[in-house]
């Protein structure tokens, strides 16, 4: 039995089954997260897919936009596409449904996806700015180093050591029953 002048919140922690008064209904706030955020990643979806779509077609259509920033930027947005066709769908699924519905191994690949894309995505910003570092403080030296050919090779390795790097990721996710 309690008194009237203990916190109710330590109350229910401490085994009630009834929530505090002043405690939002939990039910309520999912609901609403279950409906708003895949708006939110419908928008970002069309959004992220016109305009990494474009970005690649522009700098491949014109052939004289090629150079080493570019060939990075082309690398930028397909690892965003990558993102957006694979990991931006499951992900507004997975908000809405209360379990996950596509099965063990899809969710094994797409949390895989999601640690590659976004590695990639963010050591292709090094790299670029590594090209702009080179471009500005050594700008007849690293005309050398700066070459399409040793961009192509560092985007190979990048993607290699990513998608190596990222495979115990495999191992860790997982649909659970929930108990």
């Amino acid at each position: 039995m309690t008194s009237t002048t203990e916190d109710p919140f330590e109350v229910w922690k401490n085994g009630s089954t009834l929530p505090p008064p002043d405690v939002p209904d939990l039910y309520e706030t999912e609901k609403i997260v279950s409906r708003v955020v895949p708006v939110f990643f419908g928008v970002i979806g069309i959004t992220g897919l016109l305009g990494n779509i474009l970005v690649v077609l522009v700098v491949v259509s014109n052939p004289g936009m090629r150079s080493t920033t570019n060939l990075l930027i082309i690398n930028l947005a397909v690892a965003d596409l990558l993102f957006v066709i694979f990991c931006v769908p499951f992900t507004a699924t997975d908000y809405m449904l209360a379990t996950w519905p596509f099965g063990d191994a899809w969710c094994k690949v797409v949390q895989y996806l999601i640690v590659v894309t976004a590695h990639a995505s963010i050591y292709t910003l090094v790299l670029m700015s590594l090209d702009r570092f080179l471009a500005v403080v050594h700008p007849i030296a690293s005309m050398v180093i700066r070459t399409e050919k040793n961009t192509g090779m560092a985007i190979t390795v990048l993607w290699f050591l990513i998608l190596g790097t990222a495979i115990p990721v495999l191992f860790v996710h997982g649909v659970h029953a929930v108990l």
